[in-house]
């Protein structure tokens, strides 16, 4: 991040003035932290009017390890971070044009979705929609699946989130915390998502076996 960028946080009340010895400005491990806290907000989507009212109700002297904390639990699930192109930036990144069918195709997929001013958020499924673009499978066919998809995948998600509320965050929020304590909470925190992500594809496809074994069965 750029010393331009960093002022201009400060002067928006993102981040504390830093500590100033004559001509030299010193920022500390809290400033870094709040930084890093709102860089994972950007990733979801957040405007600086949105991040400034996020950060508003953190206390002021909050410590590295609260906004680590904060941080963690913000930390987007996708790679890349938030990703919004115009049209001609994705089709680039699609390698072809994309008449309305294809866009409408993948929307229906959730590989894309549609944003202001007529631009495009990239979705991690943006790859295999770019795949299945070719098939002839009709688009209210993928509008029904996708919407199956996100119906059970947002009640999943909402699941998930209390238990590792429940069970992780808050047994960590009330136990003393050292340095090393926090960079073991961030690894476990990465490495949670992962594995995560892995258990649900494992769990759809040991599901959608059983699915076919009693179909044959009957």
């Amino acid at each position: 991040m750029t010393v331009r960028t960093t002022r201009y946080y400060a002067g928006l009340g993102l981040l504390p003035p830093p500590i100033r010895r004559g001509r030299m400005a010193y920022y500390s491990a809290q400033h870094r932290a709040r930084l890093e806290l709102i860089r994972a907000l950007q990733d979801h989507g957040f405007t600086l009017a949105a991040i400034e009212k996020y950060l508003a109700k953190i206390p002021a002297d909050a410590s590295v390890e609260d906004l680590a904390v904060q941080r963690a639990m913000l930390t987007s699930w996708k790679t890349g971070g938030h990703e919004v192109v115009t049209k001609r930036q994705l089709e680039a990144r699609a390698g072809r044009k994309l008449d309305a069918d294809a866009l409408q195709r993948l929307t229906a997929m959730m590989s894309i979705e549609e944003v202001e001013d007529g631009r495009f958020e990239i979705l991690p499924a943006f790859g295999v929609g770019l795949q299945v673009l070719d098939l002839p499978i009709p688009v209210d066919s993928m509008v029904e699946a996708g919407e199956a998809i996100n119906r059970h995948m947002a009640e999943l998600a909402d699941e998930l989130t209390a238990v590792l509320k429940d069970r992780v965050l808050t047994p960590y929020l009330e136990s003393p915390k050292s340095e090393a304590d926090k960079a073991e909470f961030e690894h476990t925190m990465a490495r949670l998502r992962q594995l995560t992500l892995e258990a649900v594809v494992s769990g759809f496809q040991r599901a959608a076996n059983q699915v076919i074994t009693r179909s044959l069965s009957r």
